[in-house]
């Protein structure tokens, strides 16, 4: 839980650095070098950069975490059916595609159904769905 937490902070403060740094930029750099930026004009960039990441994060969230849609890691967690009995290999059918795979608890008869793991090189390695 605390690593779910530490994440959470790790995302805020990465989506919030640009406010950061024009906050800094505003506030301390340009005033030091004898540049003048109104108040106003300081809390509207700032508010505009930070409604600028309220609307796009969610998104940017969404895309970022998405599964694996394609090539062999979108297998993982999909169900499939025993073609040819695994003891301990044999061969899946997962929608339209027949593929290599490796029983990892035992015997599994053609037919039945299996769930898949994970992957070793170009075979899929199952288990009997429960």
């Amino acid at each position: 839980m605390k690593l779910k937490s530490l994440l959470k902070i790790f995302k805020i403060l990465t989506i919030s650095i640009d406010e950061i740094i024009v906050g800094i930029f505003l506030l301390i750099i340009l005033p030091s070098a004898g540049i003048k930026v109104p108040l106003k004009l300081t809390a509207f960039i700032i508010g505009f950069l930070v409604i600028k990441d309220l609307v796009i994060a969610p998104f940017l969230w969404r895309v970022l975490e998405k599964k694996a849609e394609v090539g062999p890691e979108a297998l993982i967690g999909r169900e499939a059916i025993v073609v040819e009995e695994l003891n301990p290999e044999g061969l899946v059918k997962i929608e339209k595609e027949y593929w290599r795979a490796i029983s990892l608890n035992g015997v599994i008869k053609e037919g039945e159904k299996v769930k898949i793991t994970g992957l070793n090189g170009l075979k899929v390695l199952v288990e009997r769905l429960k």
